[in-house]
């Protein structure tokens, strides 16, 4: 049966905005001209189609550069610093770190990109404004690509498999992160006292060691604490939760390394 995606029929509707009179009837997005139009209804086919993840492109280009997404190849290299890209636009914009040229500047805090994309996608920051919405949970994003990495939450889409253990991730940056289980790469570095981890947050926890930083604060007695764990724990006192239980004596207690301290009592270790 012939979809509206499939239909070669492109017609103009009648509305406001002249410059795009071209509406796809699919998803209602509004296209300058007719080419722009029968490009978008690709999406709507399987015409370009992944055959990792089942994400529809729009070309046979688009569809390559989404394919390295999980291939991990990097065909574009940086001349001047050998940074290494998936896609040629993004060595494109990569490049006008050395060459520092900016077009498009923001009218409002006065910031400046490579892109005028970039910048609308900025104008946002002040704006507020949230185009993107998910058809199940009404919850609205600013960028397309926020909303798309969104709605795996509702699929339970995950696209990107390490070759390692084959756990999955639905996000890129999830599979980027787990490998270095796998490379013990700690890219993260302290600059008081070298020490160094995998993850950010791993190291924005740690740096509080030297700021005394103590964002979490109990709501009960003001006892505040440098990890948002500390506190959880912390709060057994005033709640009397007591999670940790003796699988011999069915005694509870509040955390788990009092719980590991109780079992030598069964076990007759005598520390």
């Amino acid at each position: 049966m012939k979809t509206e995606a499939d239909s070669n029929d492109i017609t103009e509707h009648p509305r406001d905005d002249k410059s795009k009179p071209y509406l796809c009837t699919v998803c209602h997005k509004w296209y300058r001209t007719k080419p722009d139009l029968s490009k978008h209804r690709n999406i709507h086919t399987d015409k370009y189609k992944c055959t990792e993840c089942g994400t529809c492109c729009h070309s046979k280009s688009t569809l390559a550069n989404h394919s390295r997404t999980h291939s991990g190849e990097k065909p574009f290299e940086c001349y001047v610093c050998s940074k290494r890209f998936t896609q040629a636009g993004n060595l494109v914009k990569h490049s006008r770190i050395h060459s520092g040229d900016k077009l498009y500047k923001c009218h409002v805090c006065d910031k400046v990109f490579g892109e005028s994309g970039t910048l609308t996608s900025h104008m946002r920051v002040h704006t507020g404004d949230k185009p993107y919405k998910c058809d199940v949970c009404d919850q609205a994003f600013s960028q397309s690509g926020s909303l798309n990495k969104h709605k795996r939450v509702h699929t339970g889409d995950k696209p990107y498999k390490c070759d390692v253990c084959d756990q999955a991730f639905s996000q890129s940056q999830s599979l980027n992160k787990h490998k270095r289980v796998h490379t013990g790469d700690k890219p993260y570095k302290c600059d008081v006292c070298d020490k160094a981890f995998s993850q950010s947050q791993c190291l924005n926890k740690h740096k509080r060691v030297h700021t005394g930083d103590k964002p979490y604060k109990c709501d009960v007695c003001d006892k505040a604490f440098s990890q948002s764990q500390s506190l959880n724990i912390h709060k057994r006192v005033h709640t009397g939760d007591k999670p940790y239980k003796c699988d011999v004596c069915d005694q509870a207690f509040s955390q788990s390394g009092s719980l590991n301290k109780h079992k030598r009592v069964h076990m007759g270790d005598k520390p």
